[in-house]
């Protein structure tokens, strides 16, 4: 049995921007189910958006307010720009290279909600590879990989650690401080473009402690995704690509997303899926990104990583078109906490980063601000957890047993069921009989021989159907039909 000061679970942006925060004095662990670059941040491409200056600050309060559909909380999004200015300077000052400008200015774009460019960017559309390995290299504290944690230790009111597999061994570890980093729920979704480890297991722990989660029926899909591949992670193109001037089209060559809002390309997320997703269910054709604008060697330079992977598989930027289809992207709900990461009730308990809901992105996150909010709410988290009072408790005895921890022989066909359902009922488009249908057979597949992480993700699924259910009317992300 292992005892930390901190145990942050998760290796991605705010759990490495945690970690970078705390004083190498303490004794902490950040663990990671995987390598430790198999996680969201790595594969995030578009940048980081920072506020350009106190001017901007109310400008970009206003664009994430409506890009949220005002469900957001505005004090939130105040903190989230304000301390934009100081966690961005933090950063460059310890090291990290965004692209820059022949005279060495920070190079700004602009995506779609944003009404002017805020958002910088590193080795072109790499800025989470090249955020992630920079805060792998300033990490001071033990990382470790390959653990696996599928319970929480909670007692009155109290967590006290967690039980992890690590390299498939049980562990019990113990912390007077417990951080959750652990993203989101993409693997919950037949297309996602999410890393292969998220899949809400600890989200479905907070289900089981009665922990809340709040917003769960707003689930973001990226309306830009090459989805023709075998892999459970689909190829995201970034929506810089729309910033920067690239279209959406039909088979015939229109821009048929001005028929849906004045924006076409540049309206916010939920709007550019639904009008894809809706033309592709009107007309049974394909719907295509167009390049053909960019001179080429600009397009390498600028989207370096997208050119390259697409080559592997036989297309030619710019000059290829490519089809394209909405995939879950984002879970813009989650665990409910306040502005510095608190867990209400449970004492030693934070969250932070996609895992977590603060209020900051209402009913659909703006382009880009998922960097943001994984470095600044971990700042804030850091702070409150340095600044309290330490107290020393006696641990309870957690002795609870777990068969078939891992897996059972039926979980494989009942995890592809459950991502077929998740993305035809509680997708793009709902229904009340389809969310009534997915919530029966989440209900069926609860109720048989199951190992333990099938059932932490159907308690999560459980959730986000509920939340759909109760929320009558179309809002953000949420979109219901009769």
């Amino acid at each position: 049995m292992e005892k930390y000061d901190v145990l942050i679970i998760g290796a991605g942006i705010a759990g490495l921007y945690a970690a970078m925060n705390i004083p190498k004095e303490k004794n902490v662990l950040v663990v990671c189910k995987d390598i430790p670059w198999e996680c969201n941040t790595f594969y995030a491409q578009g940048g980081m958006v920072t506020a350009q200056g106190e001017a901007d600050i109310p400008l970009h309060v206003k664009d994430t307010m409506i890009a949220g559909a005002e469900h957001n909380d505005r004090e939130v999004v105040e903190i989230l720009s304000r301390t934009s200015l100081e966690t961005t300077k933090d950063i460059i000052d310890r090291g990290m290279q965004f692209d820059v400008g022949e005279t060495g200015e920070l190079l700004f774009t602009k995506e779609a909600a944003h009404s002017t460019a805020r958002i910088i960017h590193a080795g072109g559309d790499a800025t989470g590879r090249y955020m992630h390995h920079f805060m792998m290299t300033q990490n001071k504290h033990k990382l470790q990989r390959n653990t696996l944690v599928y319970d929480l230790l909670i007692e009155n009111g109290r967590c006290f650690g967690a039980k992890a597999l690590v390299n498939y061994e049980h562990k019990t570890i113990l912390a007077d401080d417990v951080i959750i980093a652990s993203g989101g729920v993409g693997s919950l979704y037949e297309f996602n473009t999410n890393s292969r480890t998220v899949s809400a297991d600890i989200h479905g722990i907070c289900v089981e402690k009665g922990i809340e989660l709040a917003d769960m029926e707003m689930m973001q899909f990226h309306p830009t995704v090459f989805v023709k591949t075998p892999f459970a992670r689909k190829l995201l193109l970034t929506e810089a690509l729309r910033g920067e001037g690239a279209w959406i089209v039909s088979k015939d060559g229109r821009r048929f997303l001005f028929d849906y809002d004045e924006r076409g390309e540049l309206a916010s997320r939920d709007i550019v899926s639904r009008a894809i997703f809706d033309h592709k269910r009107k007309t049974g054709q394909e719907v295509y990104l167009d390049f053909s604008m960019f001179e080429e060697k600009w397009f390498a330079k600028r989207f370096p990583n997208i050119t390259r992977s697409f080559e592997a598989i036989g297309y030619k930027f710019p000059k290829d078109r490519v089809p394209i289809s909405p995939a879950f992207h984002y879970a813009v709900g989650g665990i409910k906490c306040d502005t510095d990461g608190c867990v209400e009730g449970i004492d030693g308990l934070y969250v932070i980063g996609e895992a977590s809901s603060t209020g900051v992105h209402g009913a659909n996150r703006l382009a880009s601000n998922s960097l943001l909010e994984g470095v600044v709410f971990a700042k804030r988290a850091v702070d409150h957890l340095l600044g309290k009072e330490k107290v020393e408790m006696a641990v309870p005895k957690f002795d609870k047993e777990y068969k078939n921890i891992v897996h059972h022989e039926n979980d494989k066909i009942y995890k592809h069921r459950l991502r077929k359902i998740m993305w035809e009922e509680a997708g793009i488009i709902r229904t009340k009989k389809g969310l009534l249908k997915a919530k029966n057979l989440i209900y069926d597949m609860k109720n048989r021989e199951i190992g333990r992480l099938l059932e932490l993700r159907l308690n999560t699924a459980a959730a986000i159907i509920e939340a759909a259910l109760k929320r009558k009317v179309s809002l953000g992300t949420h979109h219901i039909e009769k």
